[in-house]
């Protein structure tokens, strides 16, 4: 026979569960919280996190638009990390434990997600890159049961390996390799080097410089005497729109190839008209495809200064993929959400359509098949069609 409960004991039960019911009720009205965590003001990077948080904020009103996700709307957390591994990792805590937000994305530093990898890791919420380019973000929890970073960019090895290709189909006598004295650099340095070997080339001029150099003219001269007729710079765009001017100065003009820091204004600011000379790896461009022509068009109306387009590709893509697994998951839990990335099907995007994007083993959308070659016009940027781009083949790349 149950036992009966007396009135008080059945009021405050009934009081309870209507707690209960009403506190359901307010979470499944409040809007799902995105969080952003990028530099948008502090350093040369920022130009990466002011695109990606528009490309960000473009999704999620495109999503919201269209009634929401999971029956509730969506919204963004914004925090600047200054470019600092201090304050990114303060953002992060912030946006997990305080905004419980279901996800995050950034940021544009490859350091400063290497500094918090660990606490959406611990936290069980998932984070997609859209700029940081550092190999082992995606890999330093790859052997854990669940690895919670995931990408849409451009890997550094990657971009490397799509720079030779080209340079080697280019060069007529001999490829010669700058790079900056930072981490950065001389991993770049070292990756190429490694790269051309592949391809056959043994021991290429490797010149070093400080990242706050501005006269190259002594690295470029030994370079010029070793008959280089083909440049790749392990530097951010400030630097390579030097290594440019020093050219000038010499009038030695040899090709010169770059990663994507270069789709960044600061090389023309600093260049000019000399930054056309550059070849530099990119996933997108502002003329790629329909999709990203319209979203360019979209947000250059909003922001008319907007730079470095292919963050913000990148960036409405980490959304747009965020959104299919939350919606295949039937959730906004991390752990279920985790486990719809790795098994997302088809999904369209601004880079490209993505087919089975990611997979337990493998936490990168975008590989160096993705990628293609991009240069400077007037001022914006135009993917390069030429007799080398049409002669690269997938074997190409080492």
């Amino acid at each position: 026979m149950r036992p009966r409960l007396s009135r008080r004991a059945f009021n405050t039960a009934m009081v309870a569960g209507a707690g209960l019911r009403l506190a359901g009720t307010a979470a499944a009205d409040e809007p799902i919280k995105l969080g952003f965590n990028a530099d948008q003001s502090a350093t040369a990077t920022s130009e990466y996190g002011i695109a990606g948080r528009a490309g960000m904020e473009a999704a999620i009103a495109d999503i919201d638009a269209k009634g929401g996700l999971l029956g509730r709307q969506v919204t963004g957390v914004i925090r600047d990390d200054l470019g600092s591994p201090p304050k990114s990792i303060q953002n992060m805590i912030d946006l997990i434990d305080n905004e419980r937000v279901s996800a995050v994305l950034g940021p544009a530093n490859s350091g400063n997600a290497l500094a918090w990898l660990h606490i959406p890791q611990e936290k069980k919420i998932p984070v997609l890159g859209f700029a940081a380019t550092a190999t082992d973000i995606t890999t330093r929890y790859a052997k854990e049961p669940q690895n919670y970073m995931f990408r849409i960019s451009m890997v550094d090895r990657d971009q490397q390996s799509l720079l030779a290709a080209y340079a080697v189909k280019a060069s007529k006598s001999r490829i010669g390799i700058m790079a900056d004295t930072t981490g950065y650099g001389q991993g770049v340095a070292k990756d190429l080097v490694t790269i051309l070997a592949l391809h056959g080339i043994k021991d290429p001029p490797v010149e070093k410089f400080g990242p706050n150099d501005t006269d190259m003219t002594s690295q470029l001269a030994k370079l010029k005497a070793a008959d280089v007729d083909v440049i790749i710079a392990g530097s951010l765009g400030d630097a390579n729109g030097q290594i440019l001017r020093s050219m000038d100065k010499m009038n030695y003009f040899p090709r010169m190839m770059c990663s994507w820091g270069s789709l960044s204004t600061p090389i023309w600011n600093i260049a000019g008209k000399l930054a056309e000379r550059v070849i530099i790896a990119a996933s997108t461009t502002e003329d790629s495809n329909p999709r990203a022509q319209a979203l360019y068009q979209r947000l250059i109306k909003q922001n008319p200064r907007l730079p470095v387009f292919v963050a913000a590709a990148q960036a409405y893509d980490c959304v747009t993929l965020l959104a299919a697994a939350m919606t295949q998951a039937g959730s906004a839990d991390g752990e279920k959400v985790q486990h719809a990335l790795e098994n997302l099907a088809e999904v369209q995007g601004i880079v490209k359509d993505y087919r089975y994007p990611f997979t337990k083993e493998n936490h990168e959308a975008l590989g160096v098949a993705d990628f293609y070659y991009a240069k400077w016009s007037d001022g914006h940027i135009v993917r390069v069609d030429d007799a080398i781009t049409r002669a690269i083949t997938k074997s190409d790349f080492k």
